[in-house]
């Protein structure tokens, strides 16, 4: 392997036939670990003899020649801030954090300040994975701005690869509760429908064949109170807005979501009302299994209770 400048190039050995290229990377590279690797091959900036359009698991084959584009280190353009967090569990490799409603997780172009980053930055000092950059420091999953609940943090590098390929492999539970429009006929379903951008507008998905990826929602009653649905969801996967998505497209949208609901709410409410209640995944340290629970913010459970008080408590 040979380094010029912010290149890596590296040939390939006989006893390097048959391992995935993103695995490859990361063990011929100090620089560069396997969830990088991953994302650098992603993005088109690494080629396998000359050619770009290489997969993570492209299986090396001896003579292979590997060249790894690294990019410029980022200014950081986030700033710690003393932020209060609602800290759920904390050790040296992973914290998970019960992120309220309206805020952000991390740091964009025209909101630098006041997001999740900004605060764990102030929490956790220089004790946060790298691998995602240093905008997103420590952040391995996200969910929606108008969206709470318990995110998992990588402190180490080694804590965020383990989440990363836990989350891969669809192995963490990630359990939501959600309020939708109209009454879900079933008591339990399943949503199993490709998510891309949306062609006519960019700011939103969409459920498409056209460069969509596979997106799998599990859904089941809670409780039903005349025209609207209380369900908790179950990700297989992890796209941008799923649920809200999915729900949307069964003709079931999250009460209060102003990009795939209604335009006039029925609740004096900002935002979607859904709650990242549960999330469960393996100590990337010692594989134990470790699951966090978190109750509903107090505007979920205003709506709920003006429900109940209409509707009297709703029936599964």
């Amino acid at each position: 392997m040979t380094e010029t400048d912010n290149r890596l190039l590296i040939t390939a050995k006989d006893e390097d036939t048959g391992k995935r290229l993103d695995a490859f990377i990361g063990e011929k590279s100090c620089e560069v670990s396997r969830s990088f690797a991953a994302k650098l091959i992603e993005d088109g900036q690494v080629t396998v003899n000359s050619s770009p359009q290489v997969s993570k698991k492209y299986k090396i084959a001896s003579g292979d020649e590997i060249e790894v584009v690294l990019p410029e280190p980022e200014s950081c353009e986030a700033e710690a801030e003393d932020i209060p967090l609602d800290i759920v569990y904390e050790d040296d490799d992973v914290l998970v954090v019960n992120k309220p409603r309206g805020m952000v997780v991390h740091p964009a172009p025209g909101n630098y300040t006041g997001t999740l980053v900004n605060a764990l930055m102030y929490h956790c000092g220089d004790n946060l994975s790298a691998i995602n950059g240093v905008l997103r420091p420590g952040i391995v999953h996200r969910i929606d701005k108008d969206t709470s609940g318990l995110l998992a943090v990588a402190k180490s590098d080694r804590a965020h690869e383990s989440l990363s390929e836990q989350l891969s492999a669809h192995t963490v539970t990630r359990r939501y509760t959600a309020l939708v429009y109209n009454n879900l006929k079933e008591d339990e379903g399943t949503v199993d429908a490709p998510i891309g951008r949306d062609p006519s507008d960019r700011f939103k998905r969409a459920v498409t064949e056209r460069n969509g990826k596979r997106a799998v929602t599990h859904w089941r009653v809670l409780e039903r109170f005349g025209t609207f649905t209380l369900i908790e969801a179950r990700l297989e996967t992890g796209r941008t807005h799923q649920i809200r998505v999915h729900m949307s497209y069964i003709k079931h949208p999250l009460v209060g979501d102003p990009l795939y609901g209604p335009k006039k709410q029925p609740f004096s409410i900002s935002g979607q009302l859904l709650h990242a209640g549960v999330l469960g995944f393996n100590h990337p340290a010692d594989g134990r299994y470790m699951e966090f629970k978190a109750d509903l913010p107090e505007e979920f459970s205003k709506v709920l209770e003006e429900l109940r008080r209409k509707y009297g408590e709703g029936k599964s």
